[in-house]
């Protein structure tokens, strides 16, 4: 083992007490940062900025919670679809299902119907994006951007039977001065 020309330095040397004294400046820094705090935040939100509430995280409504206003008679109520998202800009999902009748036989309707959390925090029927009695089959649907989109089948005309709808079409709604606009991001079409 060859020697180094120059002398060892004390400092470059670890002995017990440097670990001592660094735990030591290290709980003291701690010590120190939970006794000072920051000056509160004085930035300004820009002019028409939505912001979420404080608090915690709120899950989305739960379509199970729910009666929606459907007459099924005998039979329950299904939800085929859902999808959550927030519609309103207030930072707390809303939740859009698509529900029909446990008919045994046929192809039901299906209702699409917009779901929040009320004051009491149990979720409740806000607004109906397609009646069951426009008899339409939702083939899709989905939140996105704070909008809701579905695709669904339909038919040109009341002498079309039930069992064979032959239009297909898409329609977007986006939640405006109050209301649930809707559009139609695409040309319907014949199936």
């Amino acid at each position: 083992m060859q020697h180094s020309a120059v002398p060892e330095l004390a400092h470059t040397r670890t002995r017990p007490i440097h670990w001592v004294a660094t735990a030591t400046a290290v709980a003291a820094v701690v010590a120190l940062s939970s006794v000072l705090q920051p000056d509160a935040a004085t930035a300004a939100q820009a002019a028409g900025a939505r912001t979420a509430p404080a608090g915690p995280r709120v899950a989305a409504p739960d379509p199970a919670a729910v009666t929606f206003p459907l007459d099924c008679g005998p039979v329950e109520a299904v939800v085929r679809k859902k999808a959550s998202g927030d519609l309103d800009g207030d930072g707390r999902p809303e939740t859009v299902a698509a529900v029909h009748c446990d008919a045994p036989m046929g192809t039901p309707p299906d209702g699409v119907y917009v779901l929040t959390r009320g004051g009491d925090g149990k979720p409740r029927v806000v607004a109906t994006l397609i009646d069951p009695k426009e008899r339409r089959t939702v083939t899709g649907l989905a939140v996105s951007g704070g909008s809701v989109l579905a695709g669904y089948l339909g038919y040109s005309s009341a002498d079309v039977p039930s069992c064979c709808p032959d239009v297909e079409e898409d329609a977007k709604w986006r939640w405006n001065n109050g209301a649930f606009v809707r559009s139609t991001p695409g040309q319907a079409h014949a199936v």
